[in-house]
């Protein structure tokens, strides 16, 4: 047994871009793995049965499910991804403007009391104040 210590320089660069190359491949493996997990749960075409084959062949066979999945169905994975966040998008505008339009409908009488608040705290002078009740009324 070689009690030797390695020191930085006895490593060669062409073996620290190798290393360096199969971490890359590794952690780009389990981005892909996860990419296509992912895409089978969201896939509201599959069955169940469908879902728990792809899953059962990706997880005993990775490689060769990984594969075969992107070669039958990877096609249409960016177009489901697409739809995907295309309808969070819609939900989450359809919540703005819910909760906006909840909250945002306020009267003239309102927005009077909120100037006549200002006012008295100081904040607005008699000028700005006549200034934005004008507003308010001919609007």
């Amino acid at each position: 047994m070689s009690n030797s210590v390695y020191l930085a320089y006895d490593y060669p660069l062409l073996g620290a871009f190798w290393t360096m190359m199969w971490i890359f491949l590794w952690i780009l493996w389990i981005v892909l793995l996860f990419r296509v997990i992912g895409d089978v749960f969201t896939d509201d075409s599959l069955s169940g049965w469908g879902k728990t084959g792809w899953t059962f062949f990706v997880i005993i066979l990775p490689f060769l499910g990984i594969f075969v999945y992107l070669i039958a169905r990877g096609r249409d994975m960016g177009k489901r991804g697409q739809q995907a966040a295309r309808a969070r998008q819609e939900s989450m505008d359809a919540y703005i403007r819910e909760t906006a339009g909840s909250t945002g409908s306020v009267g003239h009488a309102d927005e009077l009391a909120k100037l006549s608040e200002l006012k008295s705290k100081g904040d607005l002078t008699e000028t700005e104040f006549q200034h934005a009740k004008e507003k308010v009324l001919s609007s």
